[in-house]
């Protein structure tokens, strides 16, 4: 008996998880949804998800040509944070200020506010409680 023509037609990407061998592999996702802020030069962009080593290159890939002087990211529906998303925010703070435009993360969980305290980069990235204090920080 051949099998070889055979082959599952489901894609694995579209799938909340995959049972393989036993085992629950859960799919990783970070969604990006672009909101209104009232101001043309400012893009405010909501996340849910992870923002984690699985992520941060289609996350990069997605807000590095942002083209709004100031870029603001709601995270509060990113419900993990780590090293590598992490290194992907501050990646993203230093191209964005070599070409003089802004970037701000507002409302971001304990979990990620305690991993930037831990890595001290606290201090390096702009974050306010919330979007709308984001945005008025910028027009000042």
């Amino acid at each position: 008996m051949e099998t070889q023509g055979l082959r599952s037609q489901t894609d694995v990407r579209d799938l909340p998880s995959r049972i393989r061998g036993g085992l629950t592999i859960e799919l990783i996702r970070l969604d990006l949804e672009n909101q209104t802020s009232g101001r043309a030069d400012t893009c405010v962009a909501r996340l849910t998800g992870k923002l984690s080593l699985e992520t941060v290159h289609d996350f990069l890939c997605m807000v590095r040509s942002e083209p709004a002087s100031y870029l603001v990211l709601d995270m509060r529906g990113v419900s993990f944070l780590d090293s590598a998303g992490v290194g992907a925010l501050v990646s993203l703070f230093i191209s964005r200020r070599r070409v003089a435009k802004g970037l701000a993360l507002a409302a971001l969980a304990q979990q990620g506010i305690a991993v930037l305290q831990v890595s001290g980069l606290i201090r390096l990235l702009p974050l306010y409680a919330s979007v709308d204090l984001a945005i008025r920080q910028f027009r000042i």
